[in-house]
């Protein structure tokens, strides 16, 4: 398979991915956004492409977001690599999710930063019913432990 045969099954399998799949560029605009991305987040690739990543970061985290971005396209790396980070992010409809997002610096031939590759995938069902879980285990070991003494 060359190059050229490979693109259109490339652009498909980012298509179809079940995870939402956002490549920005060096300026944080996004540049690619799939369908799952669109399912996610609320926003039609139309509406997204050309915007930065404000439209999913909530406005107070951007700008850890930012220093972050600006320090991994300038390290050409993520000192996240094969991990998955839970993170809140922001639907169209404002609403907050908590996503679990794995990064990717893209570099060029000339192994100079493209950009970033996120996949997202929206967690927040699980996230909440962890969280309830941790709670009531400790309201259980407060009792325990009042029952002991």
């Amino acid at each position: 398979m060359t190059a050229e045969s490979a693109a259109p099954l490339t652009s498909q399998l980012v298509e179809d991915s079940p995870d939402a799949m956002i490549f920005a560029d060096r300026e944080g605009v996004i540049r690619v956004w799939n369908s799952a991305a669109e399912r996610i987040f609320g926003h039609r690739a139309e509406a997204a492409l050309g915007r930065t990543l404000d439209l999913i970061v909530p406005e107070r985290f951007r700008e850890q977001h930012w220093t972050g971005y600006d320090r991994a396209l300038a390290a050409r790396a993520t000192k996240y690599v094969g991990q998955s980070l839970p993170t809140r992010a922001m639907r169209a409809d404002g609403t907050q999710i908590t996503v679990e997002l794995s990064f990717a610096i893209v570099l060029g031939a000339d192994g100079e930063a493209l950009g970033a590759l996120a996949t997202a995938r929206d967690i927040s069902e699980r996230f909440e019913q962890e969280r309830e879980l941790r709670r009531r285990l400790r309201e259980l070991e407060a009792g325990a432990g009042n029952a002991a003494g």
